[in-house]
């Protein structure tokens, strides 16, 4: 099994940057993709033509913001929109689904903005999902949590940690401490896990020419509840995929 997550910063508009040829060539079972920045018939629109996949969306209540979808190649058990909390789920970020041997969530996580106005908001948003991951955690099945989380977790997850510190959004101490609690909960950073020493990003600023430079941040992971780790064989992060200001990373078990 393959399981793809992309930030794709517009759906629309990243079809229009060879969004299918990507698809086609990554051939994953399981897309799972973030800031999609539209209505669900929106995303089925830009879509249409993935042939042989289920498609579930959740978009944001403002229009052209946020926004998640997966696709699938297994039809989900069960698909669930949000965390059950009211004032986290009016943006789209989160989406789950059950499949009859994984649940797979695909989060967009807020991003604390440049002026660090979401911060605190970023903290509160941290707990309430890692409630609702340790409660699927707790469950029979394996948890496969994805998605653009909006933070590097260590100085080997950017280009330029110490400018960094504690002043940028995506490497607050605060918003560190969030991933840092996820792991010591059970989860499991896969790239990390299975690629210790190696420096690869997913995400580039668009200005300066940072992609092409290679200034990034890894702020788009793969994490699995304690134990699935072991059968992951394969954890990547695709930087030769265009298209958006972020790659796609993935795994394979």
């Amino acid at each position: 099994m393959k399981l793809v997550s992309f930030n794709v910063n517009g759906i629309r508009a990243s079809v229009t940057k060879g969004l299918h040829t990507s698809l086609k060539q990554i051939a994953a079972d399981i897309v799972c993709f973030q800031e999609t920045k539209a209505t669900p018939e929106q995303v089925a629109e830009a879509l249409k033509g993935a042939d042989g996949y289920h498609l579930h969306a959740h978009s944001a209540e403002k229009p052209g913001y946020s926004g998640t979808a997966i696709l699938s190649k297994e039809k989900p058990v069960r698909v669930e929109y949000g965390i059950g909390v009211k004032e986290h789920d009016t943006e789209g970020r989160v989406i789950t689904a059950t499949f009859k041997d994984h649940v797979v969530v695909n989060t967009y996580v807020p991003n604390s903005g440049q002026d660090l106005k979401r911060l605190g908001y970023r903290g509160v948003w941290d707990a309430a999902l890692r409630a609702h991951l340790v409660e699927l955690a707790a469950g029979k099945l394996p948890v496969i949590f994805t998605g653009d989380l909006n933070v590097a977790h260590q100085p080997i997850d950017l280009a330029r940690p110490k400018p960094n510190y504690n002043k940028t959004a995506g490497y607050m101490q605060s918003e560190i401490d969030g991933i840092a609690a996820l792991l010591s909960v059970g989860y499991v950073d896969t790239f990390r896990y299975l690629n210790p020493e190696v420096v690869k990003y997913s995400w580039w600023s668009q200005r300066f020419g940072a992609r092409e430079k290679n200034v990034g941040w890894r702020i788009d992971y793969v994490l699995v509840s304690k134990g699935f780790e072991k059968k992951v064989k394969e954890a990547f992060i695709l930087n030769e995929v265009m298209g958006s200001d972020h790659c796609p990373v993935g795994i394979v078990w």
